[in-house]
């Protein structure tokens, strides 16, 4: 590494760098990349979560989850769960499920997901 790479790398700051690197983590698993999701269409897209919020909808309760590929993010959904077992920000995490639009959000309802290591 020259000179040049080394003041690039050491110019940047901590969040562009772990955003590049969870670009390059989701790149490497080989999904569709959040800003590349289509409505109405499956989708499988991987990321890492950010955050967690308990919202009522209709009565009872659902869980929103927040997840970010480095480039976009995407709200998982889950319906009628007061918790999901090992979602914690910071967790990355697989999910496969059709797409809605909400506004500005790309929306998955009640998906199937895999966490990741």
């Amino acid at each position: 590494m020259g000179v040049r790479g080394f003041v690039r790398r050491v110019g940047r700051s901590v969040e562009e760098s772990d955003r590049e690197r969870l670009k390059e983590f989701c790149d490497n698993l080989g999904l569709t990349p959040i800003d590349a999701l289509e409505p109405r269409k499956p989708a499988r897209f991987a990321g890492e979560i950010t955050s967690l919020r308990i919202v009522p909808r209709a009565g009872a309760p659902a869980i929103e989850v927040t997840i970010t590929d480095g480039r976009a993010a995407a709200v998982a959904v889950f319906l009628g769960r007061a918790r999901v077992r090992g979602m914690t920000p910071g967790r990355r995490v697989v999910i496969d499920g059709v797409v809605i639009r909400e506004g500005n959000e790309n929306v998955v309802y009640n998906p199937a997901y895999e966490l990741l290591a």
